[in-house]
């Protein structure tokens, strides 16, 4: 393994994520799984599989050095397979993974002007820039936060994120648990409060005391005069955010609800790239920015964390579903970036992940710790491989 290394090949697995519960947890009333093992929730009319699952890709240098990087895999992962397979390995074959930003912008121009500059492409983008990060930091000896610029913290703040129980009472003590073991934070998703969004924070806020942070997560599911008016119902709780309220799309409906809240309104999770956070940002549409690593790779998710701290704006990592490779991206990128108050922690997916990695992957007492050793810091063991088939 030498610094002139070129890329020699890449692979795509498809990798099945053990649970004990579903993050929003079981089917709601109306739901059920279909012939290809998919439902969809009513609340938020989005499509989730029966099984939770992953697309990681390896890319391999012509030394046989191997760098990881992961995206979503929850539908149609084949689908990151043929972007990868058919355009992507063919195109930077040869190349050096210190061109990792290059590479990204050569990428991303080769389909912009097709309509392609979100999904499943950039998606596959992403899987392999952090592949790519992963391979800097192996080849240089260096962990992925000095690559780049340095850490602010040794350790990054945890918000539990779902209550996955059936009932309001159940949701309470299980959120107590957390509170109990030193976590100041719990999120709750307004796509599964089947009892009523508004009794179900009463009953967290009477629960847990006026100093744990009460977060909502509405999936997209109100029209922005619906997500006012919610505000104005939920301002005796004091809410620590509003988390996408409104459709992705109407950027002049967030910024009117953002205009018209007394919270922070956090949006994010579904932006690829930097150009999707300037228009949001520009029209003071959010003030706090949930990147999510596995939609974004490493390049975009500091270069949006760098805009959204030009205005002035917090960076609150949003993290679901993985098989830990781009969890291990995002608290290394979150380490370096300086107004970041938390991370979200999925305890229904991420211990389960960190099973999957050799390399630290912990989450307790209300922190995460930062992966240790080169690059990502983490790769697959041998319950990944039990989990994992190779794509094509």
């Amino acid at each position: 393994m030498t610094l002139d290394d070129r890329i020699a090949s890449i692979d795509v697995f498809s990798v099945t994520i053990p649970q004990d519960d579903a993050y929003l947890g079981g089917l709601g009333p109306g739901e059920s799984i279909n012939s290809a093992g998919y439902f969809v929730r009513r609340g938020n009319r989005t499509i989730y599989p029966a099984a939770m699952r992953s697309a990681v890709v390896r890319v391999t240098l012509d030394s046989g050095a191997d760098g990881w990087g992961e995206t979503y895999g929850l539908v149609a992962p084949d689908a990151i397979h043929a972007l990868i397979s058919d355009i992507i390995a063919p195109i930077i074959a040869g190349r050096s993974p210190f061109d990792v930003q290059a590479i990204w912008e050569d990428l991303y121009d080769l389909m912009r002007v097709r309509g392609y500059t979100g999904g499943f492409w950039l998606d596959a983008l992403a899987a392999v820039d952090i592949a790519l990060w992963d391979l800097m930091g192996k080849l240089t000896g260096l962990p992925l936060h000095q690559l780049l610029g340095g850490k602010h913290r040794d350790r990054i703040p945890a918000y539990v994120s779902g209550l996955p129980r059936p009932t309001i009472a159940e949701k309470v003590d299980l959120a107590r648990s957390f509170v109990d073991k030193g976590y100041d934070a719990v999120k709750i998703a307004a796509s599964v409060s089947y009892e009523g969004v508004e009794r179900e924070i009463a009953a967290l806020r009477e629960g847990l005391g006026a100093n744990v942070a009460i977060m909502l997560d509405c999936h997209w599911m109100y029209t922005p005069a619906e997500a006012i008016a919610l505000l104005q119902r939920l301002a005796p709780y004091n809410i620590y955010f509003m988390e996408a309220p409104c459709k992705t799309e109407d950027v002049a409906g967030l910024a009117d609800i953002a205009a018209h809240a007394t919270v922070p309104i956090a949006a994010g999770e579904e932006w690829r790239t930097v150009y999707d956070a300037r228009s949001r940002l520009e029209a003071r549409a959010v003030s706090i920015v949930q990147t999510e690593m596995g939609h974004s790779g490493i390049t975009q998710f500091m270069r949006i964390a760098h805009l959204a701290q030009a205005h002035h704006a917090k960076i609150i990592p949003h993290a679901t579903i993985g098989a830990g490779i781009f969890a291990a991206a995002s608290l290394q990128a979150s380490a370096t970036v300086l107004n970041l108050p938390y991370h979200e922690f999925q305890h229904s997916i991420f211990p389960h992940s960190a099973k999957l990695m050799n390399g630290r992957l912990e989450c307790a007492e209300g922190y995460f710790a930062l992966p240790e050793g080169p690059g990502l810091g983490v790769a697959p063991n041998e319950k990944f491989w039990d989990n994992a088939r190779k794509l094509g």
